[in-house]
């Protein structure tokens, strides 16, 4: 079997068949069956070895949830046999630092690895970091193979190695929603773009393949941009409202942070597993690198892994397969640098919420709210990865799970019709508002005249209403071309936002 594969491990349940692979010997065929805890054969497959790379692949007819079962490969004389194996649902937990945060360093760490004995039936796996100039065909190296979860030994084996508190919160979420055995696998690496993440295919649609450290014109952004996918994914162009744009000067790029290194090394040799969803935290690293590419190559980067892992399963993995992150936290309290807020946008393929056209079936869990000025781990990792993960949970249910009853995400304006005699500005949500807090800062308004250029000032909040918010618009005594909420390294302070819906979910930023 290929190296990733061990005992105690989760394969994909039905309506997919679970995709087993391997090495053997050119030409020679290779009988993998598999038996229930009686001992009983219920499944048996045959497979070819295959050059050059000498593999074989077998898909499993799809199963029910459940186990434990044995798999056993035969080449002749040689057998591998797998033990403890069970049926259910498979997530990919992918990004930078805030994905690799282990349990052992989040809020309530000592409650939450305690816990971990109760949930047998979910099965972690992390890949260990490495980077390759060239697509592998398997991983290097694994820190964690297929374990069960256990506090000290893998949960809480230490800062930022394995497992991801992200990851496992989500899962066990996922575990207790579902009643379904969860496999998690985590492949991550602190302080990485989304670039060393992206194939070439992503590269060059978004016009960064000669030289990633440099931001080009905005027309080679888009050239080629839909590399034969389907329509609703070409990219064209957003109509940004005096969104500034920053050019980031010349940098070598080198390590982990090569384009393209980690999806040779860390993605590409996984893409034969059948998933259910992934689960993407990153971020950080380009609100400082290609920043305002965001919106190109995080919409390009789900659309590839979605086409590589259906193409690399056999079609087993759907082609849109659920797609859930996190959209960024908080850096530095009272900056004015403005590159998280447009990096949140970006994440978002400049419209603000998830689903959308650009980006169909993904769910976003917004953490603006959940800053954490105090956090021994800098501040650009907070320890609350619980609301994190249920905001994720709730996305999953909704958009992988097909729950039409849940509410995922938080309140978003619909429109905004100003009264200009009375110089107010009143915005309509589409959800019921709760005020926690009136903050000066929260929304601003573009003002400006054919004389001077766009410059945006506080719209001070006069009323909430049920679903309605009514600004004044004081400081602003020329034409409005725009408005903005939540604009901020760190939009909320004293740890309140100012708008939420009555689930608690906070309102997202807009430009």
């Amino acid at each position: 079997f290929a190296s990733y594969y061990g005992d105690h491990m989760v394969l994909q349940k039905k309506p997919s068949g679970a995709v087993l692979w391997g090495h053997g010997e050119l030409g020679a065929m290779v009988t993998v069956t598999v038996s229930g805890a009686s001992g009983l054969i219920i499944m048996e497959k045959t497979a070819q070895v295959k050059g050059p790379s000498e593999t074989w692949i077998i898909v499993l007819d799809p199963m029910d949830q459940g186990g434990p079962y044995a798999l056993m490969a035969e080449q002749g004389l040689e057998n591998v046999t797998l033990r403890d194996i069970y049926f259910g649902d498979v997530w990919l937990c992918s990004g930078q630092s805030n994905m690799a945060m282990t349990v052992l360093q989040v809020a309530n760490a000592s409650q939450e690895l305690a816990a971990a004995a109760r949930y047998p039936y979910i099965r972690i796996f992390a890949a260990a970091p490495a980077r390759s100039d060239v697509e592998l065909e398997d991983l290097e190296h694994i820190d964690l193979p297929w374990s069960i979860p256990t506090s000290a030994e893998n949960l809480g084996h230490g800062n930022f190695t394995y497992f991801s508190a992200v990851c496992w919160l989500l899962g066990r979420s996922l575990y207790e929603a579902l009643g379904s055995p969860i496999g998690l696998v985590e492949v991550a690496w602190g302080g990485t773009p989304i670039e060393a993440w992206s194939s070439h295919r992503v590269l060059q649609a978004c016009g960064l393949l000669e030289d990633t450290g440099r931001e080009g014109p905005q027309t080679s952004l888009w050239h080629g941009a839909c590399f034969n996918l389907k329509p609703a994914l070409c990219f064209a162009p957003p109509l940004n409202l005096a969104l500034s744009s920053s050019i980031s000067p010349h940098q070598h790029l080198s390590g982990p942070q090569t384009p393209s290194v980690l999806w040779n090394a860390m993605i590409h040799p996984l893409l034969n597993m059948t998933l259910r969803g992934v689960a993407w935290y990153q971020g950080e690293a380009n609100a400082f690198l290609n920043t305002d590419q965001y919106n190109c190559t995080f919409p390009a980067l789900i659309a590839d892994w979605r086409r590589a892992f259906h193409t690399g399963s056999a079609g087993q993995t759907e082609p849109l397969l659920p797609f859930g992150f996190v959209q960024l936290s908080t850096y530095r309290r009272r900056s004015a640098d403005d590159s998280f807020a447009r990096l949140r946008w970006h994440q978002t393929a400049d419209l603000g919420v998830v689903p959308n056209a650009r980006m169909p079936s993904t769910f976003m869990a917004v953490a603006m709210d959940l800053g954490d000025e105090h956090s021994p781990y800098g501040s650009i990792h907070p320890r609350d990865k619980q609301n994190v993960a249920h905001r994720l949970l709730l996305g999953a249910r909704a958009v992988a799970y097909g729950d039409k009853d849940v509410v995922f995400q938080g309140p978003y304006p619909t429109q905004a019709i100003l009264e200009v005699t009375r110089g107010l500005l009143n915005v309509t949500y589409n959800q019921e508002l709760i005020c926690r807090q009136k903050a000066a800062q929260a929304f601003e308004v573009c003002c400006s005249s054919q004389a001077s250029p766009c410059q945006w000032l506080p719209a001070l909040v006069v009323a909430v209403g049920s679903r309605t918010v009514t600004l004044a618009l004081s400081g602003c005594r020329m034409l409005v071309l725009g408005l903005r909420y939540a604009w901020a390294e760190w939009p909320c302070e004293y740890q309140a936002c100012l708008l939420y819906n009555p689930q608690g979910l906070p309102a997202p930023p807009f430009l």
